[in-house]
């Protein structure tokens, strides 16, 4: 079957959309697979609506795209206090599946990426453009960093509100484009679950061309 796209992606808001289009878009090469053919779309519903309807809103892409991606974040899904962000990977996986997401041997064509607590843990690399972007020295963000309750890797557990709190220090608005800058110039090795599915799975439907 021919398709009108490689790949579908529903996304919860601007930032998670400039983000995902610069990965593909831009940085396919860093990323190890060919650039495939997207369409990016947005849930108005954001995090909670992606959940509770990707499998709705993606049913009538089945015959136009190869291949599904649906990206929340598990804070504002609504299912914060009742399943793991693994476990709502295989709860959408599974609705996207009965939606029609199968190949002819009944292997999945759609996968879902939850992101825990939400986007901005990808902010959080250790990469030297993450101030540069932001709009900070290394060592003033660094200083902010240390007021922050952090997990064992050192990446703050309120990664949003750490990233709102730097960019208010630097005077600098909330903007997707943001989100596009760090996703055009950080680096793909990020060593973070969520991040390494993303990389994994788009590897296994897109390899690179011998």
């Amino acid at each position: 079957m021919s398709f009108q796209y490689d790949l579908v992606v529903l996304v919860a808001d601007a930032d998670a959309e400039w983000a995902l289009r610069t990965l593909l878009e831009s940085r396919a090469e860093a990323l190890g697979i060919r650039t495939p053919t997207s369409k990016v779309i947005r849930d108005p519903g954001r995090d909670a609506g992606v959940f509770r309807r990707a499998h709705d809103l993606l049913r009538s892409y089945t015959k136009l795209a190869a291949y599904a991606l649906v990206l929340l974040d598990r804070e504002g899904s609504g299912q914060e206090q009742r399943q793991t962000a693994s476990e709502m990977e295989a709860d959408l996986e599974d609705r996207l599946g009965r939606a029609g997401w199968l190949t002819e041997a009944q292997q999945p064509r759609a996968a879902a990426i939850v992101l825990d607590p939400e986007l901005e843990v990808w902010v959080w690399s250790r990469s030297p453009h993450v101030p540069e972007v932001l709009g900070l020295e290394q060592e003033r963000l660094a200083r902010l960093l240390e007021r922050c309750d952090r997990e064992p890797n050192g990446k703050p557990t309120r990664p949003k509100e750490a990233l709102l709190a730097a960019l208010h220090e630097a005077r600098k608005p909330h903007s997707p484009a943001i989100y596009r800058e760090l996703a055009q110039t950080v680096s793909l090795q990020a060593h973070e679950r969520a991040f390494d599915k993303l990389r994994s799975t788009l590897q296994a439907w897109f390899p690179t061309l011998e």
